[in-house]
């Protein structure tokens, strides 16, 4: 899978090269070339105005950004007159013309427009940051809500599965990437070069990250793996600077204890799911010796709904927060019936099952602050995980062990609304 990532960073480096010479400067408004680049016919016109117009989007100031997708999300939008009558004309006269006249006139031009930016040699990863841009200015704009849609859909297609490239991460990576993970990382801080060597040299630990072929130099999202003797309970223990390290070949669990997101253009656009079945699978194949999948997760919403509950705990009562934690998790649900916490909503939509539950497993501020240093262990059990993401799409019940749906159990609610 690296010869071909690296294959395919190639070709793509080539072709940005050759696309890349200088143009002429073109005198016309940013709104003038944008109707010109839907207009036009040819490949080698619409390149260079697809150039242009990503070259003067990267310039502007916040406020030149916001106006740009104001007006391609109105003048690029579907006429709702246009799509009634050819939808009314493909229920009269079901056909392939009449089907695609309504096909037409219900994709908004402004899909096709994005298309024609990317044509752009190496403009997929400008346009993630021109998403990114999208949702950081107008994210609560409803006149810019279709315009995200738009992109999301676009993505999903560009970015799925099949394009997707899995690398190991290690510390004889390239330096530019390996300063990538430094910065995108999420969940627990890497501090400084020798923290991430701590993280990638021994022989116990491991890292994937996956890429896109269009931005080979950009991991979209990675995860942190220790190989480890039993399930621990301690994230502390884990990046420990003194700890033992061990052979690959005498741990019998691996542990997802980070996972990080990388492009914020990609919010939405889901790799989680398919990274961990997939880095499970390829650890399983290559150590024989690993028995156990599991990770161990932050409960980044629990001190959030303890406050909204009305709810205290002592510092030091590891129990309580335990039983807190535990009915959190298996109980507090959002409106829409799922999870209130968003990391357990991410693990048992994978298929995944809540595990152990421990107190005083992250004791950093962070920890502290998220979730009173509680941490939560879910266990991908590779048998069963397609039967478990069904069970809970289909009925939003969560999974979990013996022990903690009895942990639960001793803590009664206030009668108070949960969120």
């Amino acid at each position: 899978m690296t010869l071909l990532a690296d294959l395919l960073a190639t070709v793509f480096e080539r072709r940005y090269r050759r696309g890349a010479s200088k143009a002429t400067a073109d005198k016309r408004t940013t709104t003038d070339l944008c109707v010109a680049l839907l207009g036009t016919a040819g490949e080698t016109s619409g390149l260079a105005l697809a150039r242009e117009i990503l070259s003067r989007f990267a310039k502007m100031e916040d406020s030149e950004k916001l106006a740009f997708f104001l007006e391609i999300s109105t003048t690029m939008n579907i006429n709702p007159g246009e799509v009634r009558a050819t939808l009314d004309e493909y229920e009269r006269n079901p056909s392939k013309d009449s089907y695609r006249a309504f096909a037409k006139a219900a994709e908004p031009a402004r899909q096709e427009f994005i298309r024609r930016l990317n044509g752009v040699p190496g403009a997929t990863g400008a346009l993630v940051k021109m998403r990114a841009d999208l949702l950081r200015l107008g994210g609560k704009n409803p006149k810019l809500q279709a315009l995200d849609l738009d992109f999301r859909h676009l993505f999903i297609s560009w970015f799925n599965r099949g394009f997707l490239v899995l690398r190991p991460m290690s510390w004889e990576s390239p330096a530019h990437v390996l300063e990538k993970i430094i910065a995108y990382e999420a969940v627990h801080t890497i501090y400084s070069w020798d923290d991430l060597r701590r993280r990638l040299e021994p022989a116990d630990r491991r890292c994937f990250a996956f890429f896109h072929p269009s931005m080979p130099d950009e991991p979209l999202i990675f995860v942190e793996v220790a190989l480890t003797k039993g399930i621990p309970g301690s994230v502390q223990s884990l990046l420990a600077e003194d700890r033992d390290a061990m052979s690959a070949e005498e741990a019998d669990t691996a542990v997802f204890y980070s996972i990080s997101n990388c492009q914020d253009g990609l919010a939405s656009v889901s790799f989680g799911n398919s990274l961990i079945k997939q880095v499970a699978t390829d650890l399983s194949a290559e150590l024989s010796n690993l028995k156990t999948f599991v990770t161990l997760s932050p409960i980044p919403g629990l001190t959030r709904w303890l406050g909204q509950m009305g709810l205290t705990w002592d510092t030091g009562d590891s129990e309580k927060i335990r039983v807190l934690a535990a009915h959190y998790l298996l109980n507090a649900k959002s409106r829409g019936g799922l999870p209130f916490d968003p990391v357990a909503r991410f693990h048992l939509g994978n298929g995944a099952i809540v595990h152990a539950i421990h107190a005083d497993a992250d004791i950093s501020d962070k920890g502290r602050a998220q979730s009173g240093g509680a941490m939560v262990n879910y266990l991908y059990d590779l048998s069963k995980v397609a039967q478990n993401h069904e069970n809970f799409a289909n009925t939003r019940k969560v999974a979990a062990t013996a022990e903690v749906v009895s942990l639960a159990k001793p803590f009664v609610l206030p009668s108070t609304k949960e969120g």
